[in-house]
């Protein structure tokens, strides 16, 4: 993999030393900031690929930072997190986080979950086209906007890239494999029941008037329709 970018935030001296040395080792760029506004800065400043960001932190904690580098950018999140139960990690995943590891983690689980992301941004195809449009949902790619009979809807960069995978391939069956393979960047970045969340979560946004283009083939995968028979 090519060297790559990457933000470390956290308020522990010693996690950023180990992640950085980690990180360099992989040969990636490594930028360290010891809180959530000091990541905002360079967040601006340095333009990274991904951002690993820890949840505690004084101040500006890892909540707030990622709701604040949300609105800047959709650059892969991977959050830190010392709580193991299942609402911290569907909070994480909801408020727009790409991913998360549990502390304390295992190295190599770590790399190769911020090395799938990377894969997956690097990976976005640039032929994609500018707009798609059917009778009911509009997406802009290039301005990352989506309509559903003509109201704007706001989708976390997750779910945009879950609906972009759907309307690029208008009538197909995707299996869950393809679509995690499209969404996270690799077959295995994700589970199903991650991916079944994800396809709730969009169907709910897109509303009534769109959430049945969205069909679920049992067994299989799912498919985009967009026009209803």
């Amino acid at each position: 993999m090519s060297q790559a970018r990457i933000l470390v935030v956290d308020d522990d001296p010693d996690i950023r030393s180990l992640l950085r040395e980690l990180l360099e080792r992989a040969g990636h760029e490594v930028f360290t900031a010891e809180d959530g506004r000091d990541a905002l800065r360079s967040l601006y400043e340095k333009r990274p690929d991904l951002v690993v960001l820890d949840v505690a932190m004084p101040e500006l904690d890892g909540w707030g930072t990622l709701e604040r580098v949300r609105d800047l950018s959709d650059v892969p999140v991977l959050m830190l997190t010392a709580r193991t139960g299942e609402l911290e990690k569907v909070r994480g995943l909801r408020a727009g986080a790409d991913d998360y590891v549990t502390k304390p983690f295992g190295r190599q689980e770590l790399l190769a979950r911020a090395e799938a992301l990377l894969r997956r941004t690097a990976g976005r195809r640039p032929e994609a086209p500018e707009t798609y449009g059917d009778d009911v949902v509009t997406v802009d790619f290039g301005q990352r906007q989506v309509a559903v009979a003509g109201a704007p809807v706001a989708l976390t960069p997750l779910e945009f890239r879950l609906l972009a995978a759907f309307v690029l391939h208008p009538g197909q069956v995707l299996s869950h494999e393809q679509l995690i393979a499209l969404v996270w960047g690799d077959e295995g970045a994700a589970s199903r029941n991650q991916l079944k969340l994800y396809v709730g979560y969009l169907r709910r946004k897109l509303g009534a008037a769109a959430a049945g283009r969205i069909e679920t083939v049992r067994g299989f995968g799912y498919r985009y329709r967009p026009a209803r028979p």
